[in-house]
């Protein structure tokens, strides 16, 4: 959600108006998600991202709750 939310707000920033401007400010975008989260990952010495998707997820808690 932050890349999303990163390249939302550079584009209004910047209003590109090319394919390759709207890339470049997409890859801005990543590059702080990316950061945020090697930081975290740093400070907290723990993996953000799992090998598990978002539907195993909700397969197991519904198999949690039963």
């Amino acid at each position: 959600m932050l890349a999303e939310l990163s390249t939302k707000e550079i584009s209004e920033s910047r209003n590109p108006e090319t394919f390759g401007e709207h890339m470049q400010v997409a890859r801005q975008g990543g590059e702080i998600a990316r950061n945020a989260r090697m930081e975290l990952e740093e400070k907290t010495g723990k993996a953000v991202i799992s090998p598990m998707n978002a539907k195993d997820g909700l397969l197991l808690n519904k198999k949690e709750e039963s």
